[in-house]
């Protein structure tokens, strides 16, 4: 580390994936956060044509109503490296990824710091990659007994093969309307609700834009329940879950739009409106869950509470959820008496013990 002991913690912002301008709000509300007695902050932006700028924080940009964090263009390229000594380590100490989608949340980023030895906030390759792929995500989760919406799921060749023949499966297992998503893509993007076979079709294409994979998933009428999940701090024990809130949608669902480019389209509510036996039954489950899917660090846990059935159903997992200061995952966790200044720094530690505990490993290849 450096002289002054501070951690040098590299901020992973913007990246290719359709939630970069996402990503940007994200990395700013951390940077902004980060406690300056304990950290120093190395700012890494990702353009949307993949290269890696290092800058420096004093030339970002801060002002309330800028909604992008830029790099100037003066910034220089990173060289990421995978010898422990080379003079790209040597920069920072950690990396904090606020990559949201692909190309960052799925394991292709976590893979590169494993690769070069350096240590990293939140979910390993394994578990980012499992947690980004909705389908497989699932089939895990249904493993544990735990409900999930019935859904079919194909690949683009096969809708490519037998587009009529899928179409006639899927209305004969569901009725309309159903989602149709991506199966790895995030913050609802791709993400079409059809009511008919025409729309059907219109929904299976656009979702095709965004990923090979798609599924096609009847719709539950139900509340959208969240809840933050943080790996224990004791190494081993459970990890720790916040208390429950819920999106309350003002569209028809809690699309891209609704989150992002509509200030008005949708409410949160923390903590929802649940009883202490149901809070305990969402907590037990976000758990489970969590662990299920590898995590590691942090993730949000996204179920459904069916109004029919009053059961919880699985949606999905983010393994790297919104950071800004209004986003669900850090405010489940301040309602639950975590700051968020406070969880920036134990997502750190968490991040930094993880990588004692895998430098500590043997490694077979190693002369005794």
């Amino acid at each position: 580390m450096a002289d002054n002991k501070k951690i040098r913690v590299a901020v992973l912002y913007g990246g290719r994936s359709g939630e970069h301008e996402v990503s940007q709000q994200s990395a700013k509300s951390v940077i902004n956060n980060l406690d300056p007695h304990r950290f120093e902050v190395i700012p890494i932006g990702i353009d949307k044509q993949g290269h890696w700028l290092l800058g420096d924080i004093k030339h970002l940009e801060f002002s309330a109503d800028a909604k992008a964090l830029q790099l100037p263009h003066a910034s220089t390229q990173v060289d990421i490296a995978p010898h422990p000594q080379s003079k790209t380590a040597e920069k920072f100490d950690v990396v904090f990824p606020v990559l949201h989608g692909t190309m960052g949340e799925d394991g292709t980023v976590q893979g590169l710091m494993e690769l070069a030895d350096i240590a990293y906030v939140g979910c390993g390759l394994l578990g980012s990659a499992i947690g980004m792929d909705k389908d497989v995500a699932k089939r895990l989760v249904a493993a544990t007994g735990i409900a999930i919406a019935p859904y079919i799921s194909f690949s683009a060749g096969e809708w490519q093969q037998k587009a009529e023949l899928l179409s006639k499966e899927i209305e004969k297992q569901f009725h309309y309307p159903v989602f149709v998503k991506p199966a790895n893509a995030g913050s609802s993007v791709g993400i079409s609700k059809a009511k008919s076979t025409a729309e059907l079709k219109s929904a299976i294409e656009n979702a095709l834009l965004y990923d090979s994979k798609v599924l096609v998933e009847k719709a539950v009428n139900a509340r959208e329940i969240e809840l933050s999940v943080l790996e224990n701090p004791e190494y081993g024990l459970d990890p720790l879950v916040s208390i429950a809130g819920e999106i309350i949608p003002h569209h028809e669902f809690y699309s891209y739009e609704a989150k992002y480019l509509d200030p008005d389209g949708a409410g949160l509510a923390i903590p929802a409106k649940l009883t202490p036996e149901q809070v305990a039954v969402a907590q037990n489950m976000a758990k489970t869950i969590f662990k299920a899917l590898e995590g590691e660090g942090m993730a949000r846990v996204d179920l459904f509470l069916d109004k029919d059935s009053g059961e919880f159903i699985f949606n999905e997992v983010n393994t790297i959820p919104g950071f800004t200061t209004i986003s669900m995952y850090p405010k489940l966790w301040q309602a639950s008496g975590i700051s968020y200044q406070d969880l920036l720094s134990k997502l750190i530690d968490l991040a930094l013990s993880r990588q004692q505990r895998k430098r500590a490993l043997k490694r077979e290849w190693l002369s005794e």
